[in-house]
């Protein structure tokens, strides 16, 4: 079998892993304090990267040309603080609206990114991408206030997801903007090692959680997206796009909500509305052509005759 194949697949496999955890996040967090549970996560992270940073060691070496690793942990801590952000706002968002929802609705990151690149980075602004956010902004209004009759009315959770997805956007526009110059191991652990400190301190300040580590089923999705969704992940999602393309691995990513979704109906349940399936459906078509219809232009008139 060819290993573009299997790279696309062991990709697919990482995103439906990744779609799959919001119910079990959801489960977890409605049991066990949201700080404390995001602590432990990352803590277990932290030891499933331990392997891949013996394995690796050579590569966290500082060369000659590149920054010093105190300026790269540096960098690492402050792309942590945006992912910090994003999982705390997406945890506490689950306590409020429903899986699926907070899936399509965090996949929003994709269109929002290229608009905080425009702000901060002064990029231009694709004609597809423009496109892309005006789809998908109409996808989320259709799924956040279908029956909504007021502002009041909003579910908070959706707001809190969305302030996620912002989050998630300005972490990927940091991480584009350090990582070709540092070592991505390096800036990994120090993100993750970051979210675990920063959610260990809020919540023995403010939640003051009378057990630890949880038991069952938070300590189980501790575990799971802890070690299979973080850690592992990280390390098939590099291993894997060394032998296929950005935009095989896109589209792949694409469809994490949809199995956000997939896995909510199976597992609780949860069924939406037409006007909401609508929603869903605009805000998949605004993320796929944001982040590929300007490519897919390069690549038409690549091929035109001259």
């Amino acid at each position: 079998m060819p290993r573009r194949v299997l790279a696309d697949g062991a990709l697919l496999v990482v995103t439906a892993i990744w779609g799959l955890t919001f119910v079990m996040v959801r489960d977890a967090v409605h049991a066990y304090p949201v700080f404390a549970f995001l602590a432990t996560r990352f803590a277990f992270a932290l030891v499933g990267l331990v392997p891949v940073l013996v394995w690796r060691r050579h590569r966290l070496r500082p060369t000659p040309r590149g920054p010093r690793p105190a300026r790269q942990l540096a960098a690492g801590v402050l792309i942590g603080l945006a992912l910090f952000a994003g999982y705390a706002f997406q945890t506490m968002g689950l306590l409020y609206t429903t899986p699926a929802k907070a899936g399509f609705i965090t996949g929003l990151s994709v269109v929002i990114v290229p608009v905080l690149g425009v702000i901060f980075l002064r990029e231009r602004l694709h004609p597809a991408v423009v496109v892309g956010v005006a789809v998908a902004l109409a996808g989320l209004s259709l799924l956040s206030l279908s029956g909504v009759r007021s502002l009041a009315a909003i579910n908070p959770g959706d707001l809190l997801v969305l302030a996620c997805a912002v989050s998630f956007a300005g972490q990927i526009v940091l991480v584009g903007r350090f990582a070709p110059r540092m070592n991505a191991l390096l800036l990994t652990t120090a993100q993750i090692a970051t979210v675990a400190l920063l959610a260990a301190i809020i919540s023995l300040v403010w939640e003051q959680p009378s057990i630890w580590p949880p038991r069952g089923q938070p300590l189980f999705a501790a575990l799971f997206t802890g070690l299979l969704a973080t850690a592992l992940a990280f390390g098939v999602q590099t291993a894997a796009q060394r032998f296929t393309s950005a935009t095989h691995a896109a589209l792949i990513f694409a469809t994490e909500p949809v199995f956000a979704a997939l896995g909510s109906y199976l597992l609780i349940g949860e069924v939406l509305s037409l006007p909401e399936w609508l929603g869903c459906g605009l805000i998949l078509a605004g993320m796929l052509l944001a982040e590929l219809g300007p490519g897919l232009r390069r690549r038409l008139t690549a091929v035109e005759p001259a």
